[in-house]
């Protein structure tokens, strides 16, 4: 997955402005204590950083 369809999945979600104020502010310990931003900074792959987002905020299996 490339970041710009993980960035399309988030606002399609959470909407825009929430999108990306999750991906900046939500620290997600399954990343190993970043945000979505400094995951996908770090090289984890945007696949990872969106299941990680998923499960953290109970997003719908229909909806991953």
């Amino acid at each position: 997955m490339r970041i710009t369809m993980f960035r399309k999945l988030m606002a399609g979600e959470f909407g825009q402005v929430r999108a990306e104020m999750i991906a900046r502010d939500h620290v997600l310990s399954s990343l190993g204590g970043r945000t979505a931003d400094q995951a996908l900074e770090a090289g984890i792959g945007a696949k990872e950083v969106w299941v990680a987002v998923c499960d953290a905020f109970e997003v719908p299996e229909n909806r991953r």
